[in-house]
């Protein structure tokens, strides 16, 4: 989603959709959701499953819906934990200074989790690197997916694609806006839109109306970056890290990944091909089975 500061108004309180209720459904428990307080903020979370933590930290393109393909898949294993980033989905967004990755650890200690595999795609990647750099002792195995370190400058291809969102925002032509971004985020730059699976680009839509409509409508706090950002300190980062991107996604991105896990001392690059930037929606079963090979493996040698 493109950056917005035309927003005027914020929401005081959080409820949680029916659909996330505790319960079963063909026998698998869904998640229990619940909000966790974070500064000022109220984080809606989703937990399933039990053992080792693993948190998922979503795209800026979405909400915690975008894992609904990794929830039952991961809580096999793990004590999986989704959230909404603050803005997006149901959690709040107060008018204070804020750090996305100062939040998680707020999350952790509210949830008295004293360490915890962290998995973030794109921006939600963004988060997990400069937590992973913040708080080293918190991170069991770190997984990023298209995301960018703290500190990247985009792509001219990415900065034009953001330009043209904004101008549309700026016209009001909110539907053209979020199409614009479907067609940056969902499809990539080498693919149209009937060249992707049209429920997994609809889901997204729902999600980016969303974003949008809060973008629009809330006050943007200050967000407090790290210095310096994560682009110069990859090196600092001592957890187990696995580096995904689809082949599809832009050209800045699939490098970015090849030199995080060049820069990253135990790390690994996989490329996930046919996908563009959000290959856990768009080939699920390929992300989850490289998921969780790499923290059955981590599982292993902490055994």
């Amino acid at each position: 989603m493109a950056d917005s500061s035309d927003r005027t108004s914020r929401p005081t309180s959080v409820s949680v959709p029916a659909a996330f209720a505790p319960g079963t459904v063909g026998g698998a428990a869904q998640p229990v959701s619940r909000a966790v307080p974070a500064g000022a903020a109220h984080l809606v979370v989703d937990e399933a499953g039990s053992g080792h933590p693993l948190i998922l930290l979503h795209a800026g393109v979405a909400d915690r819906r975008m894992w609904d393909a990794q929830m039952e898949a991961f809580a096999a294993r793990h004590r999986v934990i989704c959230y909404d980033l603050r803005g997006y989905g149901e959690s709040t967004l107060p008018d204070e200074p804020y750090a996305p990755h100062d939040d998680l650890r707020a999350l952790l200690d509210a949830l008295q989790l004293p360490q915890a595999h962290v998995l973030g795609v794109s921006m939600g990647g963004t988060v997990a690197l400069d937590f992973a750099i913040a708080y080293p002792e918190r991170v069991s195995a770190l997984i990023v997916c298209g995301a960018s370190p703290s500190g990247t400058v985009a792509s001219a291809d990415i900065r034009a694609g953001w330009d043209a969102v904004n101008a549309l925002l700026e016209a009001g032509d909110v539907s053209a806006a979020i199409e614009l971004d479907l067609q940056m985020w969902v499809d990539g730059p080498t693919r149209g839109p009937d060249q992707v699976d049209p429920t997994m680009r609809e889901r997204v839509r729902e999600m980016e109306e969303l974003a949008f409509a809060r973008a629009l409508a809330e006050p943007e706090p200050e967000t407090l970056d790290p210095h310096p950002p994560a682009a110069e300190r990859l090196g600092e980062i001592v957890a187990p890290t696995l580096v995904l991107v689809g082949d599809l996604d832009f050209p800045q991105k699939v490098e970015i990944a090849g030199a995080m896990a060049a820069g990253i001392p135990d790390a690994r690059l996989e490329i996930i091909t046919g996908t563009a930037h959000l290959p856990n929606m768009e080939a699920p079963q390929q992300f989850n089975h490289l998921v969780m090979d790499f923290l059955n493996e981590i599982n292993a040698r902490g055994s």
